[in-house]
């Protein structure tokens, strides 16, 4: 059976900014939900996403704060997942979480500043780093669509390394949001078997989706293949 599409969003990020890149993919896919509860922790993220999937097999496709997701949701349905491809994403080590997976010194204060100023990046933050590369009115629907998630989205760890039988990163050139060295960083704990290199910034289905179709459906032609 074909695996299909699950596609986990960034934090914050609404579903729309996959439309352009899922045209033309050749099969099926899903833009995962979020959790209705406002406390909700990476796991309910993963129970979520899971459910909304369709049923059989699986390629995972999960962009920036989604690979934390994918890692748990990897460990919830072994089965089924039969690729996971993390694009300018976080990859956490088993047991941790999305904070304590970034570079020190933030690391260490990011739970204390999301306790303090809450999970809604500012305004200039979100078009000068996230939807840096974008047009200005992409940006402005951004801003007033993006959706801050719970703090527990970020603290809250893993059970699981993110594994599967077949393993993909797609790194990007100008990411101000998610630095080039921080994404390679995380390309080597996942040893993936697949790698592509995007121009832009943090938002590759936004800034060149023709590209990132692309790259998926290679890495959905490595999964039906097998592997490397």
């Amino acid at each position: 059976m074909t695996p299909s599409v699950l596609l986990l969003s960034g934090a914050g990020l609404p579903t729309w900014v996959w439309d352009r890149t899922r045209e033309g993919l050749p099969v099926p896919s899903t833009v995962a939900p979020r959790p209705t509860s406002r406390s909700a922790d990476v796991a309910a993220h993963a129970r979520v996403a899971l459910a909304a999937a369709p049923e059989g097999p699986l390629v995972v496709v999960a962009h920036s704060a989604g690979g934390v997701v994918a890692a748990e949701l990897s460990g919830l349905a072994p089965d089924r997942v039969r690729g996971v491809l993390a694009v300018a994403a976080v990859v956490p080590a088993a047991g941790g979480s999305y904070a304590s997976s970034l570079p020190r010194p933030l690391r260490l204060v990011l739970p204390a500043l999301l306790r303090v100023a809450g999970t809604r990046p500012p305004e200039k933050a979100l078009r000068t780093s996230l939807a840096a590369g974008v047009d200005e009115a992409t940006a402005q629907r951004l801003v007033e669509d993006f959706a801050p998630e719970s703090r527990r989205y970020f603290t809250s760890r893993v059970s699981t390394p993110l594994q599967a039988p077949v393993l993909g990163y797609v790194t990007t050139a100008d990411d101000r949001q998610l630095p080039l060295a921080w994404q390679h960083r995380y390309l080597r704990r996942l040893e993936p078997g697949f790698t592509r290199h995007l121009p832009g910034g943090h938002l590759p289905m936004l800034e060149h989706p023709d590209r990132l179709r692309e790259a998926v459906t290679a890495f959905l032609d490595l999964v039906a293949e097998g592997g490397p």
